[in-house]
């Protein structure tokens, strides 16, 4: 930061200028982890752009279609685009699709019958799936409530994937094999693309047919390839984390063998209709704009979350992963291990945030969560998690969950007003 900058930030904003002399020394010893973010953000943004001029991406796409949507040119080369990006044989992006776990539902339902079998391997999955699978108690409509059973294998004390256990739990019966490859709320590295080839191999040399599914979730662009690259037959996502680089309003996507991104459509539509229909409505633009955005926006926010990492651990605290640990997304966790520390963090994530900075963030009852939560986000897009966040059950050891950032320099900032909001609380000193 230049002097101007400074004096800003202690004048105006009231940042203490022991704070910005920490954030300056810190921001110089990841440099070079900034520099290998810039060289994944070129390559996926020149094959974004390549998709786009492979499909003779114009104008014409962004038109308006209404009602059943039919003919809706604009829509099929979305879904053309995606398949391109994903290497997949089809792609379903909708903006009919609500969350991640919406898409990952229509995957679940559209694929599995009663009697077949649902395996995760990385362990009990996010929170919102679980009423969705039956996990505990659950509402009426689960996969449970279907006859679909449902297995995990658990992570090794270390992170990794348990390959004795998967064998010992695999049966005629296991039709689709569930791989998350981001966290979640645990205190776990994410899955990197070797992970996930090395595990899809051993399923499959087991049994063929399995399907192997994986939640992308937060990790588009985060490497040189995606799932769908190293083996898995399925993924699927939210457009209001990664590709919708902070630009689309709503939507989802599910990519990969055509056979059953048709019957998740189905699920989503009606069997027999299935991708036909769905009016856009004017948002393929937003979708487009976005996804080509997509690769910096990515980027900004895992330069965010590389600074908060080696920030707060220069103050003491467990970070997950490390400042120069490798990255499958975009989700940096610090453990405060006490829920003053934890709610005072995203208090000042909050308040430095775009929209809603003067909102005080409580622990709430959130729908689809089994402990109370608190959510900063202050984002232009309700839930957006592309957009600076941060939330955490409330649940020891007390885990905030920072993640997303439009541009490096908000991430920044926002991360500051949390340290801030620290000190002023005389929960840390300085």
């Amino acid at each position: 930061m230049n002097d101007k900058t400074i004096d800003y930030l202690t004048k105006e904003l009231k940042i203490d200028k022991v704070i910005i002399d920490l954030c300056n020394e810190v921001e110089k010893e990841i440099a070079i982890q900034f520099m290998h973010i810039d060289e994944v953000r070129e390559f996926n943004q020149y094959k974004v752009l390549g998709a786009m001029q492979k499909n003779r991406l114009s104008d014409t796409h962004f038109n308006y279609s209404t009602g059943y949507g039919y003919g809706d040119i604009g829509r099929e080369n979305v879904d053309r685009i995606y398949a391109d990006i994903f290497k997949t044989e089809d792609a379903l992006v909708r903006p009919h699709i609500v969350s991640g776990t919406h898409a990952l539902s229509l995957c679940f339902y559209g694929i599995l019958r009663p009697g077949d079998e649902l395996l995760a391997i990385t362990g009990k999955p996010y929170d919102t799936l679980h009423n969705i699978i039956g996990i505990d108690e659950s509402p009426s409509g689960s996969l449970k409530d279907f006859g679909i059973n449902y297995k995990q294998v658990d992570l090794k004390s270390d992170g990794k994937i348990d390959y004795a256990q998967i064998s010992k739990e695999m049966n005629c019966k296991t039709k689709l094999i569930l791989i998350q490859r981001s966290t979640g709320y645990s205190w776990r590295p994410s899955l990197t693309l070797d992970d996930i080839r090395e595990a899809i191999n051993f399923i499959k040399n087991i049994n063929k047919d399995v399907i192997c599914m994986v939640d992308n979730c937060y990790g588009e662009f985060m490497d040189y390839q995606e799932p769908t690259e190293v083996g898995a037959d399925i993924i699927a996502g939210s457009l209001i984390k990664n590709p919708g680089g902070g630009i689309a309003p709503v939507g989802g996507y599910v990519a990969g063998k055509k056979e059953l991104v048709q019957l998740a459509s189905e699920r989503m539509i009606a069997p027999g209709i299935g991708k036909e229909c769905g009016a856009t409505l004017g948002i393929n633009r937003l979708f487009l704009q976005g996804l080509f955005l997509a690769p910096h926006v990515v980027s900004e926010a895992v330069k965010g979350a590389v600074f908060c990492s080696k920030l707060f651990s220069k103050l003491g605290f467990e970070v997950n992963p490390n400042f120069d640990s490798k990255r499958s997304d975009i989700i940096q966790a610090i453990k405060f291990n006490n829920p003053e520390a934890l709610i005072a963090f995203c208090e000042g994530i909050q308040k430095g945030s775009p929209v809603d900075s003067f909102v005080n963030p409580v622990p709430w009852d959130m729908p689809g969560y089994n402990d109370q939560v608190i959510m900063a986000a202050g984002g232009f897009v309700q839930g957006s998690s592309i957009e600076l966040s941060a939330d955490a059950p409330l649940r020891s050891p007390y885990i905030a969950y920072l993640q997303g950032g439009l541009t490096f320099d908000h991430a920044k900032i926002g991360i500051i007003y949390a340290l801030q909001n620290l000190v002023n609380k005389n929960i840390i000193k300085m």
